[in-house]
């Protein structure tokens, strides 16, 4: 199943609230496996994103979902980004052309 790192950002309500927020991450989790999918791990990062988020989805459609979903709740903003394991991206770059012959 395809691997997605989710950033997201408190909103000013998110902020607000923010002793749901396990409620909230447990919701979520709710709703992703709803959609077929995983909630791998989720981390309070310090910097620019305020979580960083782990997922597995079916497919690009479900993590837009669930994106979507997320966001419109309106505690986070959120940035989702796929990402191809190393067998992945190692088979990825065999199969491209050689240096010059594209």
């Amino acid at each position: 199943m395809p691997t997605y790192v989710s950033l997201l950002r408190f909103t000013e309500q998110g902020i607000k609230t923010i002793k749901d927020h396990p409620k909230r991450r447990a919701a979520a989790a709710k709703t992703i496996a709803g959609l077929g999918g995983k909630l791998v791990h989720s981390y309070l990062t310090m910097g620019r994103y305020d979580i960083v988020a782990i997922l597995e989805a079916p497919d690009d459609e479900t993590a837009a979902k669930f994106a979507l979903i997320t966001g419109s709740n309106g505690n986070v903003s959120t940035e989702t980004l796929r990402a191809f394991p190393e067998a992945e991206y190692d088979r990825l770059i065999k199969a491209l052309p050689a240096a010059g012959r594209r």
